[in-house]
C-alpha cells in the first residue's frame, strides 16, 4: 500500500536507534541465511543499524510448500457482491484445529470505480479517515489489490491444511471495500486468534524489502489496543522471521531502520482491533526488482508460505 490515503501516513516517532539487525539473525535455518546472502548479492539493503529490533521466532512449522500449477493465475471473476466476510471451507484436522485466522487482503480491485464510497470518512478511534483507497500498482499496472487477494488465497489453502478455520475480510465478492473499520470489526467478531493484513507498498524506486507493521498502544475514542500490543508483536516477529527464511527477502531499507518491524498508531485496521493483528508490506511495487518478485506466482507462493508459517509458529507458541 502506498502511504497516501487512509491508514497510510508515514510512521511517526520512531524509537532511538540501537543494536545490530536481529530480524535476519533470528532466521536460524540455513536456508534463511542463504536467501539473505542471495538478496544482498542482487542489491539488497546494507543498513546494519536501526530501531524496533526484536528477536523473531523462526522455527519452521510444517506448512506445505506446494504451489498452484498455474504460476500466473490471478483471482477469477467476482461473484455477486455480499456484505459478509468470506468464510473458508471446513478446516482439516491438524495442529491448528480450533484456531481461527482472519486474512485481510488489502484494498479491493473495484475500489477505483467507487471513489465517493471509499473517500467517505470513518472513525478510527484517534481521528477520522477515508474508508479505503485504491492501493498502488507496479509500473506495468499489476494492482496491489490483485496481489493481496492472490496471496490471501494461497495462505488460506496452507492454513487450512494445518487445521485452521480461515476467513477473509473480502474475496473479490463485493464491489468495493470493506472500510478499514469494518475490516477490524470482522476480525473482532470472528474472535480470531490471529489477523494478518496483506499489502504491498508504493514507495520510490530503490526502496526495497518488506516490513511488518505492529499496533502501538492507543486508547482514544473507540480504540483501545493495550491488550493486543504484546501478542501482536509476538505475531509480527514470527511473521517477519519466517518471511525472511522462506522468501530470502531482506527487511525494508527505507522504513523500520533496517529491522523490518514498524510500530504505528495511525492505522484504523490496527487501532480498532481487539485481537492480535499485524500488517505486512511484502515489498515495494514501484521498485523494478521488488516488482519482479511481486509479479511472480512462484514468489507469491513463497510469500504466502512465509506469512503462514509465521502464523503457525505464533499460534503454536
Amino acid at each position: 500500500m502506498s502511504y497516501v490515503g487512509p491508514d497510510f501516513e508515514p510512521p511517526q516517532n520512531r524509537r532511538p536507534r540501537r543494536g545490530p539487525l536481529t530480524v535476519a539473525l533470528a532466521a536460524l535455518v540455513p536456508g534463511a541465511l542463504l536467501g539473505w546472502l542471495v538478496y544482498e548479492t542482487v542489491g539488497g539493503p546494507g543498513d546494519d543499524g536501526g530501531s524496533g529490533r526484536a528477536t523473531v521466532r523462526s522455527s519452521p512449522p510444517a506448512v506445505s510448500s506446494a504451489a498452484p500449477s498455474d504460476d500466473a493465475k490471478e483471482p477469477g471473476a467476482s461473484p455477486e457482491p455480499t456484505d459478509t466476510p468470506s468464510a473458508s471451507a471446513p478446516a482439516a484436522s491438524g495442529p491448528l484445529k480450533g484456531k481461527i485466522v482472519v486474512i485481510d487482503p488489502g484494498h479491493n480491485p473495484g475500489n477505483f470505480r467507487h471513489a465517493s464510497e471509499i473517500n467517505r470518512q470513518v472513525d478510527i478511534g484517534t481521528n477520522r479517515k477515508e474508508c479505503d483507497t485504491t492501493g498502488t500498482s507496479t509500473n506495468d499496472g499489476y494492482a496491489e489489490a490483485k496481489f493481496t487477494l492472490d496471496v490471501a488465497h494461497r495462505m488460506r489453502t496452507l492454513l487450512q491444511e494445518q487445521g485452521a478455520t480461515v476467513k477473509l475480510t473480502q474475496d473479490g465478492d463485493r464491489p468495493y471495500g470493506p472500510c478499514v473499520d469494518e475490516r477490524a470489526r470482522i476480525g473482532n467478531q470472528a474472535k480470531a486468534d490471529a489477523v494478518v493484513s496483506i499489502h504491498a507498498d508504493g514507495s520510490g524506486a530503490g526502496n526495497r524489502g518488506f516490513h511488518v507493521i505492529l499496533p502501538g498502544a492507543v486508547r482514544a475514542g473507540a480504540a483501545d489496543t493495550r491488550a493486543i500490543v504484546a501478542p501482536s508483536r509476538d505475531l509480527g516477529e514470527s511473521v517477519a522471521g519466517r518471511f525472511v527464511a522462506v522468501t530470502g527477502t531482506a527487511p525494508s531499507n527505507y522504513v523500520g531502520d533496517g529491522g523490518g518491524l514498524v510500530t504505528r498508531k495511525d492505522l484504523g485496521g490496527l487501532n480498532l482491533s481487539t485481537v492480535p493483528k499485524v500488517f505486512i508490506e511484502c515489498g515495494n511495487m514501484r521498485d523494478s526488482k521488488d516488482a519482479a518478485l511481486l509479479t511472480s506466482g512462484a514468489w507469491r507462493q513463497k510469500a504466502a508460505r512465509g506469512i503462514s508459517e509465521g502464523i503457525v509458529s505464533f499460534l503454536r507458541g
